[in-house]
């Protein structure tokens, strides 16, 4: 992890609210127009028992993936200006939900919004991605960590999209865990059934790590080279530096 966090660690050239003088032809006095910083928002969507409680397990959390994120965010000397909110995987399914938990918490409609998912909140977050395009939004990366929700039994249990999800966002990482010796928790993504995506991410790959274990997942080296953990920050660093 500390060769990770290297690879990312980049001095940010110091961004702030510059004032432009502009003038025309016919209008020779200086006028000031204020030039304001992007913004971006960070979604962290966890899966059962996650969040809470699911019928019995949990609650377990997806904020050791968003832990690693902040934590490079301060390294990086960016962490006040890249938000996170950690979210069950069912916190927008309804509309006053979306609402509440998601739409009151972007900046502006203009401001890039990053997902990054895992178990059922992978399924539901890849579906928020196409929710938000579809609104009018910017999704600037879609992250998901062994989405699981194709099976029809865990659909009747848990609060998640029935369709099969068909994700928009600019960029889009998806990882499927395939650990060599199984636990419990890949019993349970194997019964809710794993989303076995074959096109569309423009970086997949298969990892040997354990379905619960969403932080090891992130810093994973997929192919080509990078993490999504590298490539999570590469990218915003990319969009501060635009």
């Amino acid at each position: 992890m500390a060769g990770e966090t290297a690879a990312v660690k980049q001095a940010l050239p110091k961004r702030e609210v510059k004032i432009h003088t502009l003038t025309c032809k016919t209008d020779q006095t200086v006028k000031q127009v204020p030039v304001t910083l992007r913004d971006l928002v960070v979604f962290f969507i966890g899966g059962a028992g996650d969040q809470e409680s699911y019928y019995g397990t949990g609650p377990n959390n997806i904020d050791y993936v968003r832990r690693i994120a902040v934590g490079d965010a301060k390294q990086l000397e960016i962490l006040k200006r890249c938000p996170t909110w950690a979210l069950s995987y069912n916190a927008f399914i309804s509309d006053d939900d979306l609402e509440r938990n998601v739409l009151s918490r972007i900046p502006n409609c203009s401001s890039a919004i990053y997902i990054v998912g895992h178990s059922l909140g992978g399924w539901n977050g890849a579906h928020l991605s196409s929710v938000l395009t579809d609104k009018g939004f910017k999704v600037k990366m879609l992250i998901t960590l062994d989405p699981v929700g194709e099976g029809k039994i865990v659909y009747g249990i848990s609060s998640i999209y029935r369709r099969e999800p068909i994700p928009k966002a600019d960029y889009w990482v998806n990882i499927r865990a395939a650990a060599v010796d199984w636990n419990a928790s890949d019993l349970v993504a194997d019964f809710g059934e794993q989303w076995e995506v074959t096109q569309g991410p423009n970086v997949m790959g298969r990892v040997d790590v354990n379905h619960a274990d969403a932080d090891r997942m992130f810093v994973q080296t997929l192919p080509g080279g990078k993490s999504a953990r590298q490539i999570f920050n590469e990218s915003i660093l990319s969009y501060f530096r635009e």
